[in-house]
């Protein structure tokens, strides 16, 4: 990469700059940015969408099973098994796209980390050692943040929605400043202090342009869902009939289509992110320089 066309990422930016060079970064690098994931993230993400398919297989047999029209033939015992299937997918799913999402933002996080030390010019090998070493403690960062989310649903929504934010800093104070899991969690809160209402909309903006990029995956399943479903509704006579479009093998191929691209879009929202973390951090050191 020529010197001119590297991304300086510790630098202030408002809003639209931060936008712009997040997509800049991707016009520049996403060859060797996607090959990378691909290489380190491609089993856990295929282990994902696998869980995805399994649940959306085992949410369907739920409804399959069961007589619409026959209520007084409805057999608890029967329904009770089926949503054991469903919850332990669940976990199943949920541990797989932990795991997929860990390997992503480590290997995202510490991709930009060699970029910005070696002044563009990244070091594979460097980020391979540092996602083995670092993965269980990310893994570990990422349960903690989880859990603190889903807390913070339970006291109302403005709670979930602070937290969340706040916590989105969390994995960049752990690899860009080598802080621990414990460390890196709580001084985000101290790390985004002043900066909350700037670090909403800048996430609020990406997270829309992210949803609409990813409108672009997920719309050949969303089609052909929405085709079947309407040739359905004049044949099938039963709800149960029309469950079976879950299962039906294009669906499902198109579906893990959908969620690959979800993955991998993710890693745009984190490269914004990081630009926003270098942004604060900026301006933090030049408030304590003006003092």
């Amino acid at each position: 990469m020529e010197v001119d066309q590297q991304i300086e990422f510790r630098q202030e930016r408002d809003l639209g700059a931060i936008i712009s060079d997040t997509f800049r970064f991707f016009r520049l690098e996403w060859k060797p940015f996607f090959n990378f994931i691909f290489k380190i993230a491609i089993v856990p993400i295929l282990v994902a969408v696998s869980a995805m398919l399994y649940f959306t297989f085992t949410s369907s047999k739920l409804f399959a099973n069961s007589d619409f029209e026959n209520l007084e033939a409805f057999e608890p015992t029967g329904f009770l098994g089926n949503s054991t299937d469903i919850l332990s997918a669940t976990l199943v799913m949920s541990i797989c796209y932990l795991i997929a999402y860990v390997f992503i933002n480590i290997g995202s996080l510490y991709y930009i980390k060699s970029y910005i030390e070696n002044e563009g010019v990244v070091n594979f090998e460097e980020i391979k050692e540092k996602v083995q070493t670092q993965f269980w403690s990310f893994v570990g960062l990422g349960i903690l943040i989880c859990i603190l989310v889903f807390v913070s649903a339970f006291l109302c929504f403005f709670p979930v929605i602070y937290t969340s934010v706040v916590l989105t800093f969390a994995s960049c104070l752990f690899v860009f400043e080598q802080k621990t899991v414990m460390d890196a969690i709580g001084d985000s809160f101290m790390f985004i202090k002043g900066h909350w209402w700037t670090s909403f909309g800048c996430i609020l903006v990406v997270s829309i342009l992210v949803a609409i990029l990813g409108a672009v995956f997920s719309a050949p399943a969303l089609i052909y869902e929405l085709t079947l479903g309407m040739s359905s509704l004049f044949e099938a006579d039963l709800p149960s009939d029309r469950v079976g479009l879950l299962t039906d093998p294009i669906h499902m191929f198109l579906s893990a289509i959908s969620t690959i691209g979800q993955f991998l879009l993710s890693s745009i929202t984190l490269v914004a992110t990081v630009f926003l973390y270098f942004d604060i951090r900026q301006q933090k050191t030049s408030s304590i320089s003006g003092e």
